[in-house]
């Protein structure tokens, strides 16, 4: 049980939340000390008389004051009909945009690109050639784009990252080659393609397209322009 447990969490996030009252502190020092390899951000009652909710990296989970059930998942109220676990996922998801090695990035600015959005993306995701046709359609934003190649789908990615970050325009060459299929030359310089795919370890990012706003908020995925436009503004 110690060994699966410990395989679902991902122990990145600091003790960031000290509980106050005896029942919390008493139900942190059990999961402290029965799982001393995760970190546990905080302890807090759960709506539900006797349950507990856990956090502990990005992950959320309900616990009884003994430590023998868990529960990973959302907690609905049916009454007021609201998802109880989701505002907190998120928040525990955000990235803090200063993290991001700008530098590492193309930028593509569009309009007076008052509005900023970073995507990692992978020359050869087919659906990251479709978000690059949507992210066309969008004005007023600067894109810094994060070279993302996965080596394991794609075994070409990394060599065509690498030469469009080398090529004279790469900016340039990058949008077309991802939405005309334009041939990319072969070249070679001091390139930030591997620092890039550490940085989405960190991040937590395991696939293509990821948007990333500048509050913080993730995208997953392609989207049409409309709700990339959305994303953008705040979630609206």
């Amino acid at each position: 049980m110690k060994k699966f447990f410990a395989g679902l969490i991902t122990a990145t996030v600091a003790f960031a939340a000290q509980a106050t009252d005896p029942e919390t502190l008493a139900v942190m020092a059990k999961l402290k000390e029965k799982y001393p390899s995760t970190t546990f951000n905080s302890v807090e009652r759960a709506p539900i008389a006797g349950i507990f909710e856990v956090s502990m990296g990005k992950n959320i989970a309900y616990t009884d004051r003994d430590l023998r059930y868990f529960l990973f998942g959302s907690m609905y109220d049916m009454v007021s009909q609201q998802d109880l676990t989701a505002s907190k996922r998120q928040a525990l998801s955000r990235i803090d945009w200063n993290d991001l090695p700008l530098k590492d990035a193309l930028v593509t600015v569009k309009g007076n690109g008052s509005r900023k959005v970073a995507v990692f993306s992978d020359p050869d995701c087919p659906y990251c050639r479709k978000l690059e046709n949507e992210l066309a359609k969008l004005t007023n934003v600067t894109i810094y784009t994060f070279m993302y190649p996965i080596d394991s789908l794609h075994p070409q990615a990394r060599r065509k990252a690498e030469s469009i970050w080398c090529a004279k325009d790469a900016q340039n060459l990058w949008i077309k080659h991802l939405t005309e299929n334009a041939p990319i030359p072969n070249a070679n310089c001091d390139n930030p393609v591997g620092r890039n795919v550490t940085l989405a370890g960190k991040l937590g990012i395991n696939g293509t397209p990821y948007l990333i706003a500048q509050d913080g908020r993730s995208l997953p995925g392609m989207a049409p322009a409309d709700r990339l436009d959305g994303f953008i503004n705040g979630g609206k």
